[in-house]
Protein backbone atom coordinates (compact mmCIF):
# COMPACT_ATOMS: atom_id res chain seq x y z
CA UNK A 1 0.00 0.00 0.00
CA UNK A 2 1.60 3.44 -0.87
CA UNK A 3 0.68 6.09 0.63
CA UNK A 4 1.33 9.93 0.74
CA UNK A 5 2.10 11.70 4.24
CA UNK A 6 1.42 15.56 4.51
CA UNK A 7 3.03 17.52 7.11
CA UNK A 8 0.74 17.89 10.21
CA UNK A 9 -0.76 21.44 10.81
CA UNK A 10 -2.90 23.17 13.31
CA UNK A 11 -6.63 23.62 12.86
CA UNK A 12 -8.50 25.69 14.56
CA UNK A 13 -12.32 24.84 14.70
CA UNK A 14 -15.56 25.50 16.74
CA UNK A 15 -15.36 22.45 18.01
CA UNK A 16 -11.72 23.25 19.39
CA UNK A 17 -7.94 23.70 18.02
CA UNK A 18 -6.65 20.39 16.44
CA UNK A 19 -3.97 18.99 14.43
CA UNK A 20 -4.69 17.38 10.95
CA UNK A 21 -2.46 15.72 8.94
CA UNK A 22 -3.51 14.13 5.17
CA UNK A 23 -3.03 10.42 4.30
CA UNK A 24 -3.19 10.02 -0.11
CA UNK A 25 -3.80 6.48 -1.18
CA UNK A 26 -4.11 6.18 -4.62
CA UNK A 27 -7.03 8.96 -5.63
CA UNK A 28 -8.58 9.43 -2.06
CA UNK A 29 -7.79 11.62 0.96
CA UNK A 30 -7.80 10.81 4.33
CA UNK A 31 -7.78 13.55 6.80
CA UNK A 32 -6.65 12.63 10.20
CA UNK A 33 -7.85 15.43 12.94
CA UNK A 34 -6.12 14.45 16.78
CA UNK A 35 -5.37 16.36 19.80
CA UNK A 36 -2.09 16.47 21.48
CA UNK A 37 -0.14 14.83 23.46
CA UNK A 38 -1.82 11.74 22.27
CA UNK A 39 -2.56 9.24 25.65
CA UNK A 40 -1.28 5.45 25.41
CA UNK A 41 -4.78 4.04 25.04
CA UNK A 42 -6.27 6.83 22.18
CA UNK A 43 -9.97 7.73 21.84
CA UNK A 44 -10.55 6.85 18.42
CA UNK A 45 -13.55 7.72 16.00
CA UNK A 46 -13.10 6.54 12.21
CA UNK A 47 -16.15 8.71 10.54
CA UNK A 48 -16.29 8.17 6.45
CA UNK A 49 -17.00 10.91 4.29
CA UNK A 50 -20.80 11.86 4.06
CA UNK A 51 -21.46 15.12 1.97
CA UNK A 52 -24.56 15.68 2.49
CA UNK A 53 -24.60 15.10 6.13
CA UNK A 54 -21.60 16.59 6.93
CA UNK A 55 -21.01 19.42 4.74
CA UNK A 56 -24.91 20.35 4.09
CA UNK A 57 -26.85 19.16 7.30
CA UNK A 58 -28.60 16.63 5.54
CA UNK A 59 -31.15 15.00 8.24
CA UNK A 60 -32.14 11.66 6.29
CA UNK A 61 -29.04 10.34 8.23
CA UNK A 62 -26.83 10.50 11.37
CA UNK A 63 -23.41 11.37 10.15
CA UNK A 64 -23.44 15.00 10.52
CA UNK A 65 -24.35 14.61 14.00
CA UNK A 66 -22.21 11.52 14.74
CA UNK A 67 -18.84 13.48 13.44
CA UNK A 68 -20.07 16.30 15.33
CA UNK A 69 -20.10 14.86 18.78
CA UNK A 70 -17.17 12.99 17.80
CA UNK A 71 -14.91 16.33 17.52
CA UNK A 72 -16.95 17.08 21.33
CA UNK A 73 -15.30 13.99 22.88
CA UNK A 74 -12.20 13.96 21.34
CA UNK A 75 -11.73 18.13 22.55
CA UNK A 76 -12.66 17.62 25.88
CA UNK A 77 -10.81 14.06 26.31
CA UNK A 78 -8.54 13.69 23.62
CA UNK A 79 -7.76 11.73 20.64
CA UNK A 80 -8.22 11.38 17.17
CA UNK A 81 -10.85 11.21 14.23
CA UNK A 82 -9.51 9.42 11.19
CA UNK A 83 -12.09 11.14 8.44
CA UNK A 84 -12.65 8.58 5.87
CA UNK A 85 -12.93 9.32 1.94
CA UNK A 86 -15.38 6.71 1.45
CA UNK A 87 -18.29 8.58 0.71
CA UNK A 88 -21.92 6.50 0.61
CA UNK A 89 -20.45 3.82 2.26
CA UNK A 90 -18.29 3.98 -0.35
CA UNK A 91 -20.05 3.15 -3.69
CA UNK A 92 -19.31 7.54 -4.47
CA UNK A 93 -21.83 10.24 -4.29
CA UNK A 94 -23.32 9.65 -7.35
CA UNK A 95 -24.36 6.31 -6.27
CA UNK A 96 -25.18 7.32 -3.49
CA UNK A 97 -27.62 10.23 -5.18
CA UNK A 98 -28.78 7.53 -6.75
CA UNK A 99 -29.51 5.14 -3.52
CA UNK A 100 -31.29 8.35 -2.11
CA UNK A 101 -33.49 8.45 -5.47
CA UNK A 102 -34.40 4.85 -4.95
CA UNK A 103 -34.85 5.67 -0.77
CA UNK A 104 -37.99 8.29 -1.97
CA UNK A 105 -39.53 5.27 -4.25
CA UNK A 106 -39.59 3.02 -0.75
CA UNK A 107 -36.54 1.03 -0.42
CA UNK A 108 -34.69 1.08 2.29
CA UNK A 109 -30.95 2.09 2.33
CA UNK A 110 -29.67 -1.47 1.91
CA UNK A 111 -32.17 -2.56 -0.18
CA UNK A 112 -31.21 0.19 -2.60
CA UNK A 113 -27.39 -0.53 -2.55
CA UNK A 114 -28.43 -3.97 -3.76
CA UNK A 115 -30.42 -2.28 -6.31
CA UNK A 116 -27.55 -0.97 -7.57
CA UNK A 117 -25.24 -3.77 -7.45
CA UNK A 118 -23.40 -3.09 -4.10
CA UNK A 119 -22.73 -5.10 -0.90
CA UNK A 120 -25.25 -2.87 1.94
CA UNK A 121 -21.70 -1.65 2.95
CA UNK A 122 -18.75 -0.85 0.59
CA UNK A 123 -16.27 0.13 2.97
CA UNK A 124 -12.48 -1.22 4.10
CA UNK A 125 -10.36 -0.63 7.14
CA UNK A 126 -6.86 -0.99 5.99
CA UNK A 127 -5.63 2.54 5.89
CA UNK A 128 -6.67 2.86 9.22
CA UNK A 129 -4.22 0.01 10.73
CA UNK A 130 -1.71 2.08 8.35
CA UNK A 131 -2.50 5.44 9.91
CA UNK A 132 -2.80 4.19 13.07
CA UNK A 133 0.63 2.32 13.01
CA UNK A 134 2.25 5.79 11.38
CA UNK A 135 1.49 7.21 15.01
CA UNK A 136 2.70 4.30 17.22
CA UNK A 137 -1.03 3.33 18.36
CA UNK A 138 -1.60 0.32 19.77
CA UNK A 139 -4.82 0.49 22.06
CA UNK A 140 -7.66 2.10 20.93
CA UNK A 141 -11.26 3.15 23.16
CA UNK A 142 -13.50 3.51 20.02
CA UNK A 143 -16.18 6.02 19.32
CA UNK A 144 -19.18 3.83 17.27
CA UNK A 145 -22.29 2.26 16.93
CA UNK A 146 -20.94 -0.13 14.47
CA UNK A 147 -20.22 -3.56 14.91
CA UNK A 148 -17.99 -4.00 11.80
CA UNK A 149 -15.55 -1.37 12.88
CA UNK A 150 -15.15 -3.71 16.02
CA UNK A 151 -13.65 -6.32 13.74
CA UNK A 152 -12.24 -4.17 11.04
CA UNK A 153 -9.27 -3.23 12.60
CA UNK A 154 -6.27 -5.67 12.94
CA UNK A 155 -3.29 -3.53 14.28
CA UNK A 156 -4.85 -2.60 17.68
CA UNK A 157 -6.60 -3.86 20.45
CA UNK A 158 -9.82 -2.25 21.10
CA UNK A 159 -9.84 -1.52 25.13
CA UNK A 160 -13.82 -0.45 24.83
CA UNK A 161 -16.25 0.67 22.65
CA UNK A 162 -17.47 4.23 23.53
CA UNK A 163 -21.28 4.81 21.92
CA UNK A 164 -22.10 7.77 20.18
CA UNK A 165 -25.77 8.38 21.34
CA UNK A 166 -27.55 10.62 18.85
CA UNK A 167 -31.06 11.71 19.13
CA UNK A 168 -33.20 10.24 16.05
CA UNK A 169 -35.44 12.95 13.67
CA UNK A 170 -38.19 12.45 11.87
CA UNK A 171 -36.50 11.72 8.67
CA UNK A 172 -33.83 9.19 9.43
CA UNK A 173 -36.11 7.01 11.75
CA UNK A 174 -36.21 4.57 9.31
CA UNK A 175 -32.21 5.35 8.40
CA UNK A 176 -31.80 4.20 11.99
CA UNK A 177 -34.19 1.45 12.33
CA UNK A 178 -32.30 -0.37 9.35
CA UNK A 179 -28.49 0.17 10.56
CA UNK A 180 -29.63 -1.55 14.29
CA UNK A 181 -32.11 -4.36 12.47
CA UNK A 182 -30.54 -5.27 9.89
CA UNK A 183 -26.73 -3.96 9.77
CA UNK A 184 -26.49 -5.05 13.54
CA UNK A 185 -25.30 -1.12 14.95
CA UNK A 186 -25.41 -1.04 18.84
CA UNK A 187 -28.10 1.99 18.86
Amino acid sequence: MKIEISNAANLPSRFGTYKVQAFKEGVKEHLVIYKEPLSEVVNLRIHSECLTGDAIGSLKCDCRDQLEASLKYIEENGGMVIYLRQEGRNIGLLNKINAYSLQDKGFDTIEANHQLGFKADERTYEVVDFILNHYGIKEVNLLTNNPLKLHGLSSVKIVKRVPIVIKPNKFNEGYLKVKKEQMGHIL
